[in-house]
């Protein structure tokens, strides 16, 4: 069992940045890839980021490429998405979730074991 709290969302304008981090508790966190979700109002959930066991490998969607980073620091358990240069598009709900090692469909929910409750981010134009 895996225990994730997201935080870091809010309210601001376009073109700001945003940090949200997620903070694992429970089974070893080193062994799960990592994820990262949005969904809008409206909208079905969507991939955003990935990072691998080890941060040595990330993925992005188009939507975010250049303008979101992911990254994990697993001494602390904890995985982060910096947001910069936020779009008014970007407003959702973002989650974090893990996926187990032997998973390579980064993309596909269904390979996403354990999910938190979710952050919200708004961005104004």
């Amino acid at each position: 069992q895996v225990h994730l709290v997201e935080s870091g969302g809010g309210l601001v304008q376009a073109g700001d940045s945003l940090r949200l981090s997620c903070a694992a508790s429970g089974r070893t966190f080193a062994g799960y890839h990592m994820g990262w979700f949005r969904q809008a109002p409206g909208k079905e959930r969507e991939f955003v980021a990935t990072i691998n066991w080890s941060g040595s490998s990330t993925a992005y969607a188009d939507s975010v490429k250049g303008r979101f980073t992911i990254s994990r620091d697993n001494a602390k358990n904890t995985v982060h998405l910096q947001m910069n240069n936020l779009k008014p598009e970007d407003t959702a709900v973002y989650y974090c979730a893990t996926r187990p090692d032997y998973s390579e469909r980064y993309q596909v929910e269904d390979d996403y074991d354990y999910w938190g409750w979710g952050t919200q981010v708004t961005v104004s134009s």
